[in-house]
């Protein structure tokens, strides 16, 4: 990984913004364009973080073509394909602003906007991130992504009894002294942005979702139905059971247990000296669940002292 320059512009940005980038040749250079468009009439210090992930087009030679254009801009290269979780990640430890700002380079969020997701946290200090979440879906797959993404966000409401309008935009700004004990929780790709809303709610930091428009992208998109949906899932599950393990596992161990006490009863009325072995499969699967819930929650309240 390398960063072509130093620091240049501003001593001290108030806002850092991370800039993933990964085969955005076409359009990239124009996204720069309007974010630092947008953050100069703002009056806000700041830099932009542009790293690229190991394009294998011409975005990395594009983005050094016009650093010199933009004072605020920083392009830092990654040797190896890292996935944009990676990229969001080193991008918010290197940051210098108190403010981070994740988003997107295919076109897609309304970057002209940045400055209004951060002007919520500075006009509200209980304010820890402010998402935006997005008016309609306009990707690739709709058939697929809308129910997948439907059902993955209410499994996310259930589990942290909080209405969320959109779990996983790559558009958002949040404190970074609040974000970084949670950045060594972030899996490498898109993923990335449901850990870090999950783990503000989880932890009882407020979080404020502001609509945005959302565009059709630019370029081809990397996101995989199949595989990403199944990740969302299992993301959202780790996360649950990171913070708060009785969530996921104390409810199937009630019902299980509920179950095989109502079997018990039956089995004793239809025959009072046999209890059928299903029965006593439901008795035992729901005991080792609850004791595994139990002791889950004991780590988390042992690791959290």
């Amino acid at each position: 990984m390398t960063d072509s320059s130093p620091a240049r512009g501003t001593d001290d940005p108030r806002v850092t913004i991370v800039l993933p980038c990964y085969n955005e040749q076409d359009h990239v250079v124009a996204e720069v364009e309007r974010i630092c468009a947008a953050m100069d009439a703002s009056g806000h210090s700041y830099e932009l973080l542009a790293v690229d992930d190991a394009s294998t087009d011409d975005t990395l030679a594009r983005l050094r073509s016009v650093e010199s254009r933009f004072p605020h801009l920083r392009v830092v290269a990654f040797a190896t394909n890292g996935g944009a979780g990676t990229v969001r990640r080193i991008g918010t430890q290197r940051a210098r602003g108190e403010i981070v700002v994740w988003t997107d380079a295919d076109m897609s969020y309304p970057n002209e906007r940045i400055p209004d997701l951060v002007e919520v946290l500075l006009a509200d200090d209980t304010v820890d991130q402010v998402v935006g979440a997005r008016d309609q879906e306009m990707g690739s797959h709709r058939f697929l992504r809308v129910p997948a993404k439907w059902l993955i966000r209410k499994l996310a409401e259930k589990l942290t009894n909080t209405r969320i309008p959109d779990l996983n935009s790559g558009m958002r700004a949040f404190r970074r002294e609040v974000a970084l004990p949670y950045l060594r929780l972030l899996p490498p790709g898109f993923s990335c942005v449901t850990t870090i809303t999950l783990a503000f709610l989880s932890n009882q930091h407020a979080v404020r979702y502001e609509p945005v428009s959302y565009a059709r992208r630019s370029g081809r998109s990397k996101f995989h139905p199949v595989r990403d949906a199944y990740g969302y899932i299992l993301q959202v599950l780790r996360m649950v059971m990171y913070f708060n393990p009785l969530k996921v596992l104390m409810p199937p161990a009630l019902w299980l247990l509920g179950i095989g006490a109502l079997k018990v009863v039956y089995d004793v009325v239809t025959d009072p000296v046999y209890i059928r072995n299903n029965t006593i499969m439901l008795l035992m699967a729901g005991l080792m669940i609850g004791s595994m819930a139990l002791l889950a929650d004991l780590i988390v309240r042992s690791r959290d002292a």
